[in-house]
C-alpha cells in the first residue's frame, strides 16, 4: 500500500507542478503574488513580485523532480529494495516542503508513505521476516446431548434414569477440539482508528447540525457570502433556493455519514467484522472525497489524511487477525434419547 500511495502521490503532484509553472506568469498568479507581498505576513518577507515568481517556480521545479524520483522508487520498493527506501526517506524532506507551491497535500501523502516503509510490518517485511502466523481459535461446534456412547461400551439393555434429564444446562461446554478457545487481545491501533474516527465525525457531525440550524433561521447571511465569494453565480442562473437547498441536502448527507462513521467505530470495537468493513469503506470514499475536494479548500487534507490513517489501520494484519479469531458463541442444544 505504501508503494503504491507513492507512485501514484508521486504522479500527481509531478501533474500538479506543471500547472503550476505553466500558469506562473498569467495575470492571475502575479495578482495572486502582489496581493500577498502587500498583507501580513508577505510584507515583511521584502521580495519583489518577480523574486517571488522565480522562488515558486524554482520550488514547482524541485517537487517535480523529487516526486519523479520518488516514483520510479516506489516501482523498486515493491520489488524490497533497501536502496531504494533509504533514497526515499531523504528525498521525503525536501519533497514535502517543496510540494507546499503545488498544494501541499500529495506532496505530505508521499512523505507519510516512506516513514510507513520503516513501521510495522513493512519493516519485517525488508528484513525478509515472516510474518507471525494468525491465532485462530478452535471452530465451536454445539454439544450433543445426551452425549453418544463410546464405540468400546455397549448400551444398557435396559432403560435407566439419566443423570441431569430435565435440568438446566448451565455447566460450560468444551468445544469441538476439544481446547479451551483461546483469544486474542484487541490491538490497541484499533482503539486509535475509532478515536480518530469520533474525533473527526463527530466535528463535521456537529458542524453540519449547526450549519443547518444557521442556515434555518439566518438564510440571508449563507446568500450574502457565496454571493461575495462567488458573484458570477447569479449570472449563471443559479437561484437562492437552489442554494438553500443545495445547503440542506449536502448537511443532511454529512450527518448521516458522520453518524454512521461514529456508530460502526463503536461496533468495531466490539469485534464486529461487519462494522469494520463498513467504516473501512466509509473512510476510503471519505478520503477520495475530501482529496477532491482540497482543490478548492486545502483545510480538507487534514481529514483525507486522517481517513487514510483510519484505513491503514483497518487493513494491518493484526487487526485483521482479531476480527478473524472473534467468537462466534453456541449455545448448547438439547436433543432427547430416541424414543425419549
Amino acid at each position: 500500500m505504501a508503494g503504491w500511495m507513492i507512485m501514484l502521490g508521486s504522479a500527481f503532484v509531478v501533474v500538479t507542478g506543471y500547472e503550476v509553472i505553466s500558469g506562473l506568469r498569467s495575470l492571475q498568479s502575479r495578482d495572486a503574488v502582489e496581493k500577498f507581498l502587500s498583507e501580513p505576513p508577505g510584507d515583511g518577507l521584502g521580495l519583489s513580485v518577480e523574486s517571488a515568481l522565480s522562488i515558486l517556480h524554482g520550488s514547482a521545479m524541485i517537487a517535480a523532480g523529487c516526486a519523479t524520483a520518488a516514483g520510479v522508487l516506489g516501482f523498486h520498493i515493491l520489488k524490497r529494495n533497501r536502496g531504494a527506501r533509504i533514497a526515499l526517506t531523504v528525498l521525503a524532506v525536501p519533497l514535502f516542503l517543496a510540494g507546499i507551491v503545488t498544494g501541499g497535500f500529495m506532496s505530505s501523502l508521499v512523505a507519510v508513505a516512506s516513514v510507513m516503509l520503516w513501521l510495522q510490518p513493512a519493516r519485517d517485511w525488508f528484513d525478509g521476516k515472516a510474518a507471525p502466523p494468525v491465532e485462530r481459535a478452535p471452530e465451536q461446534r454445539a454439544p450433543v446431548w445426551p452425549p453418544p456412547v463410546p464405540p468400546t461400551e455397549q448400551p444398557p439393555a435396559d432403560p435407566r434414569a439419566f443423570d441431569g434429564f430435565g435440568k438446566t444446562l448451565t455447566a460450560p461446554f468444551s468445544t469441538g477440539a476439544g481446547k479451551p478457545v483461546t483469544d486474542v487481545r484487541r490491538p490497541d491501533i484499533l482503539v486509535v482508528a475509532a478515536i480518530i474516527t469520533w474525533v473527526f465525525a463527530g466535528f463535521a457531525l456537529i458542524s453540519s447540525v449547526i450549519g443547518i440550524a444557521v442556515v434555518a433561521s439566518s438564510p440571508d447571511v449563507l446568500l450574502d457570502q457565496i454571493a461575495e465569494q462567488n458573484p458570477e453565480l447569479a449570472s449563471q442562473g443559479v437561484t437562492d433556493a437552489t442554494l438553500i437547498a443545495s445547503t440542506y441536502f449536502m448537511g443532511a448527507v454529512t450527518v448521516a455519514w458522520s453518524a454512521l462513521a461514529c456508530v460502526c467505530a463503536a461496533l468495531m470495537l466490539r469485534r464486529s467484522a461487519r462494522a469494520a468493513l463498513a467504516l473501512l469503506v466509509l473512510s476510503a470514499f471519505t478520503a477520495a472525497i475530501c482529496f477532491v475536494s482540497t482543490l478548492a479548500s486545502v483545510v480538507l487534507a487534514l481529514p483525507a489524511l486522517a481517513a487514510i490513517v483510519v484505513v491503514a489501520l483497518l487493513r494491518r494484519a493484526d487487526s485483521r487477525a482479531w476480527f478473524a479469531t472473534g467468537p462466534s458463541p453456541v449455545r448448547p442444544t438439547y436433543r432427547p434419547p430416541a424414543g425419549g
